[in-house]
C-alpha cells in the first residue's frame, strides 16, 4: 500500500515542479536582454537600469511568507536609486538657477551699458549743437568786423551844430557854450567818432583866413579843457571867407559876420565795440533748458 502511494506521488511532483522551472529559466533568460536593452549613458544616473528580481522558490516574486530582510534586500537598489535622483535632481536645479542668476546680471550689466551709450551719445548731440552755435556766433562777428574794418574811414555825420560870431569877436556866448555843451555830453564814452570844426570869417584873405582860425580854436579849445575830448578827435580848419555849397549846385554864397560849424562824425566801430562787449554763452549755458 505504501509503495503505490510513493509511485502516485512521484509523477504528480513531476508533473508541478516542470512549470516552475520553466518560469524561472525563462525569467533568468528574459533579464540580461532587458539590462542590455538600455545602454548606461541613456539614463539620468549615467548606470545601467535596474535588472528585474529573479524568481524564488515556488511562488515567484510574489512571496507571501518572504521575510523582512528579504524584502529589504529586493528594495535597496530602489531606494539608492531613487536617492541618486533626488541629488541629481537637486544639483540641476541648483545649475539652472545659477546660469539664471548669470543671465539676468549679464541682461542687467548689457542694458546698462547701452543706457551709458545713450547718455553719450545725447550729450555729444548737445555738445556738437552747443558747438554749431558758438561757430554760428563766431562767423557772425566776424563778418560784423569785416564790414566795420571796410568802413573803418567811412564816416557819417551825426550831429551838427553852427555858432555864430560877432564881427571882430572870437569869445564864446553862453549860447555858444551851451550848444557845445549839448554836443559835448552826447559823445562822452564813446568811440569811433570825430569832431569836425570849420571856421568862416567875412572879409578877404589872410585876415578873413587868420580870423576864422582863432574862431575855431576858442571852440576846440573849450571841447578839450571843458570836456576833455582827446585833441586827436578834433580836426580844425580855418576857411575864411571860402564859399560855402548850397543845395543848388550852381550857386555859392560868402560868409556874412563871423561863424564856426561843428559837425560830429562817426563810423562803425561804435557797434562793433557794443557787440564784442557781451560775452559768448559757454557750452554750459547753452544745454541748460529754458
Amino acid at each position: 500500500m505504501m509503495n503505490s502511494r510513493i509511485l502516485v506521488a512521484l509523477p504528480l511532483a513531476a508533473v508541478l515542479a516542470f512549470p516552475a522551472l520553466a518560469q524561472t529559466s525563462s525569467s533568468q533568460t528574459s533579464q540580461p536582454s532587458q539590462a542590455q536593452s538600455t545602454p548606461a549613458g541613456d539614463t539620468a544616473t549615467g548606470k545601467a537600469p535596474l535588472a528585474p528580481p529573479s524568481r524564488e522558490g515556488f511562488w515567484g516574486r510574489v512571496n507571501p511568507f518572504a521575510r523582512k530582510k528579504y524584502v529589504q534586500r529586493q528594495t535597496e537598489p530602489i531606494r539608492d536609486r531613487v536617492n541618486e535622483l533626488d541629488d541629481l535632481t537637486a544639483a540641476n536645479g541648483k545649475a539652472i538657477k545659477d546660469t539664471d542668476s548669470r543671465a539676468q546680471a549679464g541682461i542687467k550689466l548689457a542694458s546698462d551699458k547701452a543706457n551709458e551709450a545713450d547718455q553719450h551719445a545725447i550729450d555729444a548731440g548737445n555738445k556738437a549743437t552747443a558747438a554749431q552755435q558758438t561757430a554760428q556766433q563766431a562767423t557772425t562777428r566776424i563778418q560784423t568786423v569785416e564790414t566795420v574794418v571796410s568802413n573803418i574811414d567811412q564816416y557819417k555825420a551825426s550831429n551838427q551844430t553852427e555858432i555864430r560870431f560877432r564881427p571882430g569877436q572870437t569869445v564864446l556866448s553862453k549860447n555858444a557854450k551851451d550848444a557845445l555843451d549839448e554836443m559835448a555830453n552826447g559823445v562822452k564814452g564813446q568811440r569811433g567818432y570825430i569832431i569836425e570844426v570849420q571856421g568862416f570869417s567875412s572879409g578877404h584873405g589872410q585876415t578873413a583866413i587868420q580870423s576864422s582860425q582863432k574862431m575855431a580854436e576858442s571852440v576846440v579849445r573849450y571841447l578839450v579843457l571843458n570836456h576833455e575830448i582827446p585833441v586827436y578827435r578834433i580836426y580844425l580848419v580855418g576857411m575864411g571867407n571860402a564859399p560855402v555849397g548850397t543845395d543848388d549846385a550852381e550857386k555859392t554864397k560868402h560868409t556874412s559876420g563871423g561863424r564856426v560849424e561843428i559837425s560830429l562824425l562817426k563810423n562803425d566801430l561804435e557797434q562793433l565795440s557794443s557787440n564784442t562787449s557781451a560775452p559768448m554763452p559757454t557750452a554750459d549755458q547753452q544745454q541748460q533748458p529754458k
